[in-house]
């Protein structure tokens, strides 16, 4: 078992990503960037975090990694908000150089990913990660291991894996059935672990997830702010919001990935349309397809029926 305590919940609750605003020229549109950080600033998340999957850090350039996360830094200074870099990319010497330079912005925290080309053995994962803790400079990791990496480690396998890199403090991973949960209790006690934002509730309730590097935020994040501090004072209204989040998203959402073979960074780019609360638009990096925004328009009035509690009524 891993244990360490007092990290569980360094950094907790509803985190919202970055989605990068995409020009029609394929370029990024920093000045909508900055107006979507501004607005999660405004509705006072827990915390925001760069280049997840949402914010295609597969598909930037150097220059505009730093670019990124130079921006993010300077203006959650400026509001004391924290953030998370994510230092991802599927090449481990890009990813060191990344991780190394997100250091010096002084973050909550860096996000890196198991090398992707090929998938990695445990004792390969673990050298990895303590480059990275390395190059870190005391910053703390978290490691993004989600269902679609190539090498996705299940509770005992990240147990044996983080035991030997305490850099390591938190794990975005995606969830799983009841034993699931038994064994992240039995061999993560002190790793933060994050799960997928439309089942956070169900974490809470399980006593098992410090928080959500959150979709449902980019559905609305101040929705999903609301929602995650209902868990608090009301856990049964807030799995009946889950219920219905996990119907959204089964019935309206996922059948873009299933049937028309779309990415998850499609998918987050179609719920921060149709919550429309920024600039950020449905379209993705080429050659990367993306959703319609006439999709956003139509599933609108869908979403704020089913879930008034995030996105208010129609």
């Amino acid at each position: 078992m891993v244990d360490r305590p007092g990290t569980r919940h360094a950094i907790s609750g509803n985190w919202a990503t970055l989605l990068l605003p995409i020009d029609a020229d394929d370029g990024i549109d920093f000045a909508g960037l900055a107006e979507e950080i501004d607005v999660l600033i405004a509705a006072d998340v827990d915390g925001i975090y760069s280049n997840g999957t949402a914010g295609e850090f597969h598909n930037q350039t150097e220059v505009e990694f730093d670019a990124i996360q130079e921006l993010l830094a300077e203006r959650c200074r400026r509001a004391g908000m924290p953030f998370v870099v994510g230092a991802c990319q599927p090449d481990p010497r890009l990813s060191l150089e990344r991780v190394r330079r997100a250091a010096t912005l002084a973050p909550a925290g860096i996000q890196v990913v198991l090398p992707d080309w090929w998938p990695v053995s445990e004792p390969e994962a673990v050298d990895f990660l303590v480059m990275a803790a390395e190059a870190a400079a005391g910053v703390p990791l978290i490691l993004y291991n989600p269902p679609h990496a190539k090498r996705v480690l299940a509770p005992a396998e990240l147990a044996a894996v983080l035991a030997q890199v305490p850099d390591v403090v938190g794990v975005k991973l995606g969830d799983g059935d009841v034993a699931w949960y038994a064994e992240a209790r039995t061999h993560l006690s002190g790793i933060a672990l994050y799960v997928p934002g439309h089942h956070l509730a169900t974490g809470m309730r399980e006593g098992v997830a410090a928080g959500a590097f959150s979709n449902v935020a980019c559905l609305s994040p101040a929705g999903a702010q609301r929602w995650t501090r209902q868990m608090a004072d009301d856990l049964a209204g807030a799995l009946d919001v889950e219920r219905r989040l996990q119907a959204f998203m089964d019935e309206h959402v996922v059948p873009f990935r299933r049937d028309g073979g779309y990415s998850n960074a499609a998918l987050d780019k179609l719920l921060a349309a149709v919550g429309a609360w920024a600039p950020v638009g449905t379209r993705l990096r080429r050659p990367y397809r993306w959703i319609d925004r006439a999709e956003a328009e139509r599933l609108r009035p869908i979403a704020r029926a089913m879930l008034p509690e995030i996105l208010g009524p129609s």
